[in-house]
C-alpha cells in the first residue's frame, strides 16, 4: 500500500507540474532553493518521505515501489515533470520505467540504479532503529557536502544536519530498507522520458561513476556534473544545479 507523503504546492495553479524527491534523511526543504527558482513558471510539488518532515512514520520497510506510489498520489495531476536527489532520484527512475505516459521528463541526481554497498543498507537500519537518526550525524560531512561548504555555510549545515536529526528512526530504517533492494540496471533502456543525470564530482555516495551509469543506460540522457559538490549537490551548488534544470525544463 503506497504510504500517505505530506507534500507542500508553490507556484501558479495551470502551470507545468514539476514533482520532487528529496533524499534519505532530509525533508522537502532540501529543495527551497530550487522551488524559488521555478516557481514563477512551474506548479513545484515536493513531498516528504516517510518519517521526514511532515510526513507520517513508517510502520515497516518500504520499497522504492511504495515511495513512487506515493508520489504519484501527491502529485495529482496526469504528468508532471521529475526531479529527485538520492533516494528520490531512484523514485524517479522507477517512475521512468512504470509510469511512463505521466512522466514530462527526469532529472536524477546523486543516485544510482544499484546503490554501492547494498549490503550494508540493512546494517544502518539496525543502528538508527537502536540509537536514531542522531547516529548518522557525524558521517554526513563530506558525505552530504563537502567540508569547504560548511565552512562556508555553517548556519546551512546547521539546517540540513538538523533535518536529519528531527527524522524518526522508523521511517529513516524503512527507506533504507527500500535503498537496499533497489536495483533497475536492467531496465533502464527502458525510459523514454527526456533523462537529465546530475553527479556531484565530490560525491563519496553516488561517485560520478554510478550517474554516467545510469545516463549511458537511458537511450538519448544527458549528463552533467557539479564541481566541488558532495551528494546534496542542489542545497550546496543551488546557482549551479538551478540553471541546468532551467534549461532542462524549458526543454522538456
Amino acid at each position: 500500500m503506497a504510504p500517505q507523503l505530506h507534500h507542500v504546492v508553490d507556484g501558479p495553479e495551470n502551470a507545468p507540474v514539476v514533482l520532487f524527491g528529496p533524499s534519505l534523511g532530509t525533508d522537502l526543504h532540501l529543495f527551497d532553493a530550487q522551488v524559488a527558482a521555478l516557481s514563477d513558471r512551474y506548479r513545484c510539488v515536493r513531498v516528504d518521505l516517510p518519517g521526514h518532515g511532515g510526513s507520517p512514520d513508517a510502520t515497516g520497510d518500504l520499497t522504492i515501489a511504495d515511495l513512487a506510489e506515493g508520489a504519484l498520489a501527491a502529485a495529482g495531476v496526469d504528468s508532471f515533470h521529475y526531479v529527485g536527489v538520492s533516494i528520490g532520484g531512484a523514485i524517479g527512475q522507477w517512475l521512468g520505467v512504470h509510469a511512463q505516459p505521466r512522466v514530462r521528463s527526469l532529472a536524477v541526481l546523486a543516485t544510482a540504479a544499484r546503490f554501492p554497498g547494498p549490503d550494508t543498507w540493512p546494517q544502518r537500519a539496525a543502528t538508527v532503529r537502536e540509537k536514531g537518526t542522531e547516529a548518522m550525524v557525524a558521517s554526513r560531512k563530506g558525505t552530504w557536502y563537502v567540508e569547504d561548504w560548511a565552512r562556508r555555510d555553517p548556519a546551512g549545515e546547521t539546517r540540513l544536519l538538523d533535518m536529519l536529526r528531527a527524522t524518526k528512526a522508523e521511517g529513516y530504517a524503512a527507506c533504507c530498507a527500500a535503498i537496499g533492494a533497489f536495483d533497475v540496471r536492467a531496465d533502464l533502456g527502458t525510459i523514454t522520458a527526456p533523462t537529465l543525470v546530475v553527479a556531484g564530482a565530490d560525491d563519496p555516495a553516488t561517485p560520478p561513476s554510478s550517474l554516467r551509469e545510469i545516463a549511458d543506460g537511458i537511450p538519448g540522457a544527458r549528463y552533467a556534473e557539479v564541481a566541488d559538490a558532495a551528494h546534496l549537490l542542489n542545497y550546496e551548488r543551488p546557482d549551479e544545479v538551478n540553471t541546468l534544470l532551467r534549461e532542462w525544463l524549458s526543454r522538456s
